[in-house]
């Protein structure tokens, strides 16, 4: 069965599901993100056949997620690195993790301790903010359409 292409599609998040989208990609920018740049790296770190790997590698390269870089002095050899349009996937990494660790924690493991670089302190939870800093939910957003309907997010049709 084909997978479901959202090219033409108006909703930023289903053209962005295109190059991101499967759980695999995915889990390669976070591999990629703790530093893994090699073919024989990834595949040791996720378990992943390799064809599927080749195949979503090229996938990430194409859509400018990750480049290919010629690191072989001796012959080829390449590693994958994180384009600008790859570390700006940081924070949807982030918010999945956080979500995930919240409603799926692994039962047998504490959950990630990710800490500020420069301080040594726990992130904090990611969270909407308004343009002052004040948390927003889905309820307190809304879409403006010509009808100047005011309701929230999550009552409007996607």
């Amino acid at each position: 069965m084909a997978r479901k292409r959202f090219d033409d599609s108006s909703c930023s998040v289903a053209r962005a599901l295109n190059e991101v989208g499967d759980w695999w990609s995915l889990l390669i920018v976070l591999q990629a993100m703790y530093g893994t740049r090699r073919f024989v790296d990834f595949q040791q770190e996720l378990g992943i056949a390799r064809n599927i790997l080749g195949d979503r590698l090229c996938r990430l390269v194409d859509n400018d997620v990750l480049r290919k870089v010629d690191v072989g002095e001796h012959g080829p050899r390449h590693e994958y690195r994180l384009t600008d349009k790859g570390r700006d996937l940081f924070p949807v990494v982030i918010a999945l993790r956080q979500w995930g660790d919240r409603y799926n924690p692994c039962p047998d493991q504490p959950t990630l301790d990710l800490r500020d670089r420069r301080t040594g302190r726990p992130i904090r939870q990611l969270e909407v903010q308004d343009a002052e800093g004040n948390p927003l939910s889905v309820r307190d957003v809304f879409v403006p359409e010509e009808s100047d309907d005011e309701a929230p997010l999550d009552e409007h049709r996607a």
